[in-house]
């Protein structure tokens, strides 16, 4: 059994198809019914939950009675040298049970020091003492949250000096050390391909895909729209066709998985994501008639 397979058979009801993020900025037209049958889960940041009052609490509530909620994070600052925040492990712990999910992400960066937070995802050096580090954590978290951890792979814009292992394989490291699954983030292979020169395939080819239980995909924007010498993950335009591919390619390897939608900036409205949402599940759509295909050749 795979790892991927390990994990959905221990929880119940992990959704697969193209999802949305939760936002606040149509939190409440969902909460009304208005994606009702277009969407197969919605992910949150319980971090935007904890320890809050008011009503957003409770249109989540409701909208989980509806939908499958898968949950990722954005301030454990895996790789961070401060002790886990107990208050924060501990409202963390509330939260899942109150919205139960199969698992909880977060990112495989550093985002704060010394009690303060940094608001970024800020890059790791890619050293097996660093690898190490951020397993023993990732297992920490898992066993504080009874429940399986993922880590996201980041996008970064500075190289990170003589490191001795590449990305790729400090990513998989981690993987194995920690014994977690990868949420893997195709946006950000194909932003750092193009901003660091490497074929974001070849990457691909270096993570063991059983390890693979969530899927991010996103659009990006250039720093500078003359020059167009470097593209950020900002979150905020559709998904480029070059990242269509690259998540074409995975699914037709790996078969159902659940993919997020990530829109963070520049958020439409949710008729438009709607629409996006489904011209991205035609993609993974047809990536798993070719994956049936791949298997029964196989067989």
């Amino acid at each position: 059994m795979s790892f991927r397979a390990g994990i959905t058979a221990r929880a119940s009801g992990v959704p697969t198809g193209v999802g949305l993020g939760l936002r606040g900025a149509f939190l409440a037209e969902v909460d009304r019914g208005a994606a009702d049958g277009r969407v197969p889960f919605w992910e949150i940041s319980p971090d935007n939950y904890v320890a809050r009052g008011g009503a957003r609490p409770a249109r989540l509530a409701r909208i989980a009675e509806r939908f499958p909620i898968l949950s990722h994070g954005l301030s454990l600052s895996l790789g961070g040298l401060d002790p886990l925040d107990a208050e924060f492990m501990a409202g963390l712990r509330g939260f899942f049970e109150r919205v139960p999910a199969p698992w909880h992400s977060d990112h495989l960066c550093f985002s704060g020091h010394d009690g303060k937070m940094l608001h970024d995802l800020l890059p790791l050096p890619w050293t097996t003492a660093s690898a190490k580090r951020v397993a023993a954590r990732v297992r920490e978290v898992s066993q504080r949250l009874e429940r399986p951890m993922l880590v996201e792979n980041i996008s970064y814009y500075l190289p990170l000096g003589c490191a001795p292992l590449d990305e790729a394989a400090f990513v998989v490291e981690v993987l194995e050390r920690a014994d977690c699954g990868l949420l893997l983030d195709v946006n950000n292979v194909f932003v750092n391909a193009t901003n660091h020169g490497f074929d974001p395939l070849e990457w691909l080819t270096q993570i063991p895909l059983d390890r693979v239980v969530q899927l991010h995909i996103a659009g990006h924007e250039f720093w500078d729209d003359e020059r167009r010498d470097l593209i950020i993950d900002t979150h905020g335009a559709p998904v480029r066709r070059e990242v269509d591919e690259l998540l074409a390619w995975v699914v037709e390897r790996t078969g159902p998985l659940p993919v997020l939608l990530e829109r963070d900036e520049n958020i439409p409205p949710l008729a438009e994501l709607l629409a996006e949402r489904d011209r991205v599940d035609a993609v993974y759509q047809a990536a798993l008639v070719r994956h049936a295909a791949r298997a029964q050749g196989a067989a």
